[in-house]
């Protein structure tokens, strides 16, 4: 691990407003360290909504305008919508990741991290499902998600599907902004309004639950992402990055201006991009960096060596004259990192085989784009969402500001030819 130039943040202090509590809200089999406790809630109640939530709550925002309504800026009511979804989501996920951190089942020999992940995957999947439906007035409701509910519809998970609707519901309450209770069932059909095969008509939400589940588990970079498509483009994306500062990082170790963490990056197509804190400072504008000599410049790549060939973008760097180490972070937040000049760029390259999902780039693409970068795979496509749940792109994924793409685009072209016609090990 030492080996690895990485960004490393502690979460400690993103944690800060979720003090531990004495329970596992997730769902561990009662053999594995013991029955977790947790507060009751009405789970059983009658569902009073064929949308399966009461619309009971004042809203928790002033303009639930349509948009393009008079006076409002494009989109500005799916915005707040789309900002309340990630926050209330990530607080959720910065609970559960407190208490992993601070029990020992990361050293289990058995796959329990893992699984414990997944539910949180659920869990934010339904809070966000939640918090869109509530704020967002017009139009029929379609989202594509990671997850869905067929295996917790079975016999066998009633017990996992009930500690999910409680951590839901505790977190639901501890937030404030909504006077509800989730059935057993409001959360099965919650989870499967992520079900949206996408495309070209229409509009869709677009949502990572948890994306750089390993960074999560580890206490690393993990992200929330959500976006809008209308009519097959990303119109806007929302970034809740609970462990990134809200100051920009100042080096290749991970320390930073300032101790604050947790950003919320968001921008509207045409508007600009922003961030603002988790808890809801005033937003402030951002730009990428205006680096045009390769030489000055840093780039962002996957942590995990599993998510993209590190022997390449090391031969592209090279070829491009980068002299810094690459700084490897989990998630979409290197898109925000690189969206507020963080570094100078992003470099993907997935093993062969791999289909990249749309809810793994959309939020953050259009990020990078509104904030003045640009974002294409290697052959310098810009990335098109309207074709579904996966992305049809060329060998990779990269995003640099304007100045730096045409030198980038030669050295990754270059880099791919040369490893096509290296001989094969075996």
């Amino acid at each position: 691990m030492a080996s690895r130039v990485g960004l490393l943040l502690a979460p400690s202090s993103s944690l800060a407003r979720n003090p531990p509590r004495a329970r596992l809200p997730y769902p561990l089999p009662s053999h594995h360290l013991g029955r977790p406790t947790y507060r009751r809630f009405a789970s059983s109640a009658p569902l009073r909504s064929p949308l399966w939530w009461p619309r009971q709550a004042p809203p928790l925002f002033s303009a639930r305008a349509m948009s393009g309504s008079a006076g409002s800026p494009p989109y500005a009511a799916e915005l707040a919508a789309a900002k309340k979804a990630v926050a209330l989501a990530a607080r959720l996920c910065q609970t559960v990741q407190q208490e992993i951190l601070q029990s020992d089942i990361q050293s289990k020999a058995d796959k329990s991290p893992v699984t414990v992940a997944d539910y949180v995957h659920v869990g934010s999947q339904v809070l966000v499902s939640l918090a869109l439906n509530m704020e967002v007035t017009s139009g029929s409701f379609s989202m594509v998600a990671e997850e869905d509910s067929e295996d917790l519809r079975k016999d066998s998970a009633e017990e996992i599907l009930e500690h999910i609707t409680d951590l839901v519901n505790e977190t639901l309450a501890e937030d404030g902004s909504y006077n509800i209770t989730l059935s057993k069932e409001g959360i099965l059909s919650a989870i499967d309004t992520g079900k949206s095969e996408g495309g070209p008509s229409g509009r869709h939400w677009v949502l990572d639950p948890i994306d750089g589940t390993k960074g999560f588990l580890r206490g690393g970079q993990y992200a929330i992402a959500l976006a809008l498509l209308d009519e097959g483009k990303v119109v806007l994306g929302v970034l809740g990055c609970p462990n990134l500062p809200l100051a920009s990082i100042s080096n290749l170790n991970g320390s930073s201006s300032g101790d604050q963490m947790g950003a919320l990056f968001s921008a509207t197509v045409g508007c600009g991009a922003e961030v603002e804190s988790l808890e809801g400072s005033p937003p402030q504008k951002i730009s990428v960096c205006t680096i045009d000599n390769p030489v000055n410049a840093s780039f962002f790549e996957s942590y995990e060596g599993a998510h993209t060939m590190h022997d390449l973008t090391g031969s592209i760097a090279e070829k491009l004259g980068v002299q810094a180490p690459p700084v490897r972070i989990d998630s979409q937040a290197k898109y925000g990192a690189l969206a507020r000049g963080d570094g100078a760029i992003y470099l993907r390259f997935p093993h062969k085989g791999y289909k990249e999902k749309i809810w793994d780039h959309a939020a953050g693409a259009i990020v990078v784009t509104e904030a003045g970068g640009v974002v294409t795979d290697a052959s310098g496509n810009d990335l098109d969402f309207s074709k579904g749940r996966f992305l049809d792109v060329d060998t990779g994924i990269i995003a640099t500001n304007k100045q730096l793409m045409p030198s980038l685009l030669k050295s990754v072209q270059e880099a791919i030819k040369e490893k096509s016609q290296a001989p094969s090990p075996l």
